[in-house]
């Protein structure tokens, strides 16, 4: 039996910290993981400029709010819910995630969380567990499921080599040259063919 466990941010949302980016005028935050392979690094980074620029978690989230899913997105979520389990797995924040996974049609989401003080400043993140995408799909296969994973960035890539089946959707050319024997498509038909195909249905 398959299931399908993909990232969110570039698969079905726009990315959320070059929102902010370009709302802001700071530069800096345009930086992801698509770009930068070591996720506590960029963290970190983010954090320093959120404070240097006075940005609380209610700035951010004024950003998210008028952000939608990108075209098609919520179509080809409820296609693959009306053939098998879909888990989104992300290294975003509940606090960023929630108004976009209703606009989604509220699907699983698997993330992280954030520390806040009185003030509402992000002082802090925490993780879930280190590696969580690669132990998604690890647990998955321990209850017998075959995974397709889908993914679009660096921290995508332990979880698409421990599964069954991966696929890099619209990917920047850095990942694709770093790992060309994995598949990338660019439209959700293809998506879907490929899914089709994997699973047989």
């Amino acid at each position: 039996m398959y299931i399908v466990c993909s990232d969110l941010e570039g698969i079905y949302t726009p990315e959320i910290w070059i929102s902010v980016s370009k709302h802001t005028g700071i530069d800096e935050l345009k930086l992801t993981t698509r770009d930068v392979n070591d996720y506590n690094t960029l963290m970190r980074g983010r954090l320093s400029l959120l404070k240097q620029h006075n940005l609380r978690l209610k700035d951010i989230q004024k950003v998210i709010y008028q952000l939608e899913p990108l075209e098609g997105a919520r179509e080809f979520l409820d296609w693959i819910r009306s053939v098998m389990q879909l888990i989104i797995v992300s290294d975003t924040f509940i606090e960023f995630a929630d108004p976009l996974m209703e606009k989604l049609g509220r699907p699983t989401l698997l993330c992280h969380h954030l520390t806040t003080d009185e003030a509402g400043n992000i002082t802090g993140y925490n993780l879930r567990q280190q590696d969580a995408k690669r132990k998604v799909v690890e647990a998955l296969q321990n209850l017998n499921y075959k995974v397709i994973a889908i993914g679009d960035s660096y921290n995508d890539i332990s979880m698409l080599r421990h599964a069954e089946k991966a696929i890099l959707f619209r990917p920047p050319q850095n990942v694709i040259d770093e790992n060309p024997d994995i598949e990338y498509v660019t439209s959700y038909e293809e998506l879907k063919r490929i899914i089709r195909e994997t699973a047989g249905i």
